[in-house]
C-alpha cells in the first residue's frame, strides 16, 4: 500500500422512518450522482449502523468544492431532495474531514442491501 494524496470527505448522519428505507436509499443514489456530476463531488458511501443511523461518507476534491456546493441556491436534484427529506426523520450535523494520510484501496463494492 502507498500513501496518496488525500480529499476533503463529509459525514452525513440520518435517521430514516421505518418503510422508508428503500425511497430514502434511491434519493441518496440520485443526489450522488448530480452532486458528482453539477458540483464536483467525488461520490459517496452509504452505510446503515449498528445503531440504526444511516451514515454517509462523501469525498470531494478540497474544501473549497465542498463550500461552493453548499452556497449555491439550488438542489443539484430536487426531487432526489425531495425523496431523501421525506424518508428522514432527523438528522445530525455534517462531521468534516480532512484527511492526513490515505491507505484505504479503492472499492467497488456491489453493495445490494
Amino acid at each position: 500500500m502507498s500513501e496518496r494524496a488525500t480529499t476533503f470527505c463529509v459525514i452525513y448522519q440520518f435517521k430514516v422512518r421505518s418503510g422508508q428505507e428503500e425511497r430514502f436509499k434511491q434519493g441518496w443514489k440520485r443526489m450522488t450522482d448530480a452532486i458528482r456530476e453539477q458540483r464536483g463531488g467525488l461520490g459517496s458511501r452509504l452505510h446503515l449502523s449498528s445503531d440504526g443511523w444511516w451514515l454517509a461518507y462523501a469525498q470531494w476534491p478540497d474544501r473549497a468544492t465542498w463550500q461552493a456546493a453548499q452556497e449555491l441556491p439550488t438542489s443539484p436534484d430536487p426531487e432526489a431532495q425531495a425523496m431523501m427529506a421525506d424518508a428522514v426523520e432527523q438528522r445530525r450535523r455534517p462531521i468534516l474531514l480532512e484527511p492526513k494520510v490515505d491507505l484505504l484501496e479503492p472499492c467497488h463494492a456491489n453493495a445490494t442491501g
